[in-house]
């Protein structure tokens, strides 16, 4: 007997509801496409270092992330950035209008000493310029200079490029997927990692994990 599809998706869909009760449909969608993925073992009783599933997704995301600055920082030859660091630096100036020097390097996950360095290599570049700010004089923010924001400009179409050449074998839908999905994790260490910074790793980890 052949079983209507339609059917068929009314049954999973109830019975992922009473396991899950609340679920939206985007849930329910996720969770069917989980489904299809092969589940494997990760690691050995042997003890091998191969990851478990946890691992594979981080050392996925590193990797990418690896490729995505190696192609970057090559195709910003010539544009006067010598790294993807200093594009963030000059996006975040931008988007923020004169934020505050130390929320700029937060801003990028960079710490304060490296991208402080940084931020003074590209004052001698004239890409950036700095001022006191008018409630705090010992608060410095950051402004554009004329050539830094035509630097930016002219930057973005190439880094834009890189973008589409990393993921362009996905569809738009398993983008969107891929951003709705990994949004939380970026959205929570984005508001705990300054406050965690200097604590001990196994304070932190009891802190994420509860």
């Amino acid at each position: 007997m052949v079983v209507n599809k339609t059917i068929e998706l009314v049954n999973l869909w109830g019975a992922y509801e009473a396991q899950h009760p609340g679920a939206s449909i985007e849930d329910f969608c996720r969770h069917q496409l989980a489904q299809g993925v092969k589940h494997e073992n990760y690691g050995t009783p042997k003890g091998d270092l191969k990851p478990d599933l946890n691992g594979q997704l981080v050392i996925l995301l590193r990797r990418i992330g690896k490729f995505h600055i190696a192609y970057s920082n090559k195709a910003l030859e010539g544009t006067g950035l010598d790294q993807m660091e200093e594009f963030g630096i000059l996006v975040t100036i931008y988007n923020q209008k004169n934020p505050i020097k130390s929320e700029a390097i937060y801003n990028n996950i960079m710490e304060l000493s490296s991208g402080s360095n940084m931020l003074i290599r590209m004052k001698k570049r004239d890409l950036v310029s700095e001022y006191d700010d008018e409630q705090d004089k010992r608060v410095k923010r950051l402004k554009l200079t004329e050539k830094g924001e035509a630097t930016l400009l002219k930057a973005k179409d190439i880094v834009l490029k890189v973008a589409h050449m990393m993921v362009n074998d996905l569809s738009d839908e398993d983008k969107r997927l891929c951003i709705q999905l990994l949004t939380p994790i970026d959205r929570r260490f984005s508001g705990l990692f300054q406050k965690q910074r200097n604590k001990p790793f196994e304070e932190i980890y009891e802190s994420n994990i509860k």
